[in-house]
This record gives structure tokens, sequence and C-alpha cells, in this order.
């Protein structure tokens, strides 16, 4: 028979499941660390290419003329090595997101691919390098490759240094899950910065890194209910008394009760998730709409100003013929002028004679 206390006390936290949330926050005690054996097995490969690098011209001793040949060929070789390790480094990462680590998958989610990045560039620049054949008086064709080599080595460990730091401080991390604040902040008492939140570019991303880490929260707490409740009936086929039993049944009522809540937080993060896409909807297709005015005003504002060049290029016409019909006008008043005085002059000599 089930103990009024507890039956009372879940009813309270069934009536107050979003306002004290922040006390009921998933469970992260299955939060595994993160192995970073393979990114320092990486780094002792990029050591041992670049004593390959350096110490070549010993190494092939035998085989000089095919120098080159044989470091692009190791290059190669790396290159896949690279390759290979870039898909478990996002196979890691993909844990750590899944764990609700979101900014620290952000992260690691960029870095992960630059060595390969690297690699790729690097190996571009030996082919380039072997098909061009440039000439440098005080360097040979296998010292050019090999400085090119030591420089990616020097980048992809530059690189995978950084990883394992954020590894190592993910797997000192002794808190709760990054991604949560996105859930918890919708729940909250309203504010001034209500609805800003959903102008963030990456809320999607967010919330949808935690529904994925809701989902493994869920399918943990399951695999407890299932092992709690073949814990309880081997308990109740015993006959060693009712304590194991009770306590049984309280753990398996708390697992129960985790296991709604964060169902019900999953329902409102999709109503969540689901009204910030059609914020970013609204607001995409009002940027459109800006943009598409913003063309036409940008047409109507070339329309004018070829109006306006048009009219000054008339302006600055009519204001040389006003200028050459003013020089007429002066040359014929010269010559008016000329006239009068002549036909004053034979007026006077007729006058005389």
């Amino acid at each position: 028979m089930a103990n009024p206390r507890n039956s009372s006390q879940i009813n309270i936290a069934e009536e107050n499941l979003f306002l004290d949330i922040l006390n009921d926050a998933p469970l992260a005690a299955h939060r595994k660390p993160t192995k970073i054996y393979g990114s320092i097995f990486y780094c002792f490969l990029l050591a041992s290419y670049a004593t390959v690098g350096i110490a070549a011209p010993w190494i092939f001793q035998a085989l000089q003329p095919w120098i080159s040949q044989l470091l692009c060929s190791c290059n190669v070789i790396l290159l896949i090595i690279t390759g290979i390790f870039q898909q478990y480094l996002v196979y890691q990462v993909q844990k750590i997101r899944l764990q609700g680590y979101y900014m620290f998958s952000q992260r690691l989610k960029h870095i992960v691919r630059l060595p390969y990045a690297t690699v790729s560039y690097g190996t571009a620049g030996m082919l380039l390098l072997v098909v061009w054949e440039p000439k440098i008086s005080f360097l040979s064709a296998s010292a050019l490759l090999r400085i090119v080599m030591l420089v990616e080595v020097v980048i992809a460990a530059t690189f995978m240094s950084a990883y394992i730091g954020y590894v190592h401080q993910y797997n000192s991390l002794d808190s709760q899950p990054d991604v949560l604040k996105s859930l918890y902040s919708p729940l909250q008492s309203s504010s001034s910065l209500e609805g800003l939140r959903y102008y963030d570019g990456r809320l999607a991303d967010q919330q949808m890194a935690l529904l994925q880490y809701q989902r493994e929260n869920i399918h943990f707490l399951c695999e407890e209910i299932l092992r709690l409740q073949e814990c309880l009936s081997k308990y109740e086929t015993s006959n060693d008394g009712n304590a194991p039993q009770v306590d049984l049944a309280h753990l398996l009522a708390a697992r129960d009760q985790e296991l709604r809540t964060l169902s019900a937080e999953m329902d409102q993060l999709q109503s969540e998730l689901q009204l910030a896409r059609s914020v970013i909807a609204e607001k995409d297709a009002e940027t459109q709409r800006i943009r598409i005015t913003n063309n036409q005003y940008i047409e109507e504002n070339e329309r004018l100003r070829a109006i306006l060049g048009e009219w000054s290029t008339r302006a600055a016409k009519l204001e040389r013929a006003l200028e050459e019909e003013r020089m007429s006008n002066l040359d014929l008043q010269k010559k008016i002028s000329r006239l009068k005085n002549q036909s004053s002059e034979s007026t006077q000599q007729n006058q005389k004679h």
C-alpha cells in the first residue's frame, strides 16, 4: 500500500512541475569522460612523421634519387590516417554533444576538422612543388618538401594540443550540462529581455542538442527503471522482509517521476523549438521583403541619378549656347558701333565738301 505522505509529495511535485525545475535537473551522473589516448597516439605519429621529414636524407640514403617520391608517399599515408582519425574525433564530439555539453561540442567541432585540412593543404603544396620543380639556389627539391612537412606537422600538432586541452577541461568539469540553460530560460520569470532569445541564430541548434540530450536521459532512465523493476521483482519473490521492497518502491517512484519530468520538459522544448522556427521564418520573410524594397529603392535612385545626369548635361549645353550667344551679341554690338562711327565720319566728310 502506498504511503499517503509520499503520494501527497508526488502530487505537489506534479503541481509545481515547472516552478522549481532547476532543482529537478535531468540526471548527469552517467556522463562518461572522453578518452584522449587516440589523440596522444596521433601526436606521437605526427612527431614520428616530423622525425622522418628531418632525417629523410639519412633514412633514405640508399634511395636518394627517389627521396621526393618517398616523402610524398609518406604524406599521403599521413593524410589517410588523419582522415580515419578525424572520423573517430567526430564520433567523440558527438558523444559530448549527446551528453549535453553544447559549448564544448561547438568548440571541438571546428577543431577536429582542422588537422585533416592542414594535411590536405600540405599534400597539395607538395604536389605543386613536385610538378613545378621550383629552382632555388640554396634549397633543393627535397629540402622544400621537408619544410612543407614540418610546417603542416607543427600546425596539426597545435590543433591537436588545443583539442586535448579542451577534452581535459571537459573531463575535469563538475557541473550540469550547459545545454540545459536553453530549456530553463523560457520557464523562468519574465524579464525585459524576454523574447530576444528567439533572435539568436543558434537557438534551433541548441534546442536540437537539448532534445538529443533529453532523449539520452530518457533512454538512461528507462534502463534504470527496467533494472530496478527486475530488482524489485527479485525482492518481492524473496522472504527477507519488507524494508528492501519499500526502498526499491520509493526509488522506482522517484525514477518514474524524473522520467515524467523529462517527458514534460521535452514537450515544452518541442513547442519552444516550433515557436523559434516560426519566428525565425517570419524574420527571414521580413528580411526578404526589406531586401526587395531596398533593391527597388536602389533602382529608383539609379534612375533618378541618370535623369539628374541627363539634366546636368542639358544645363551644361544650354550654358555653352548662352555663352556663345552672348559672345555673338558682343560681336554684333561691336560691328554696329563701327558702322555708326563709319557713317558719322562719312557724314562729316560730306558736310565739309
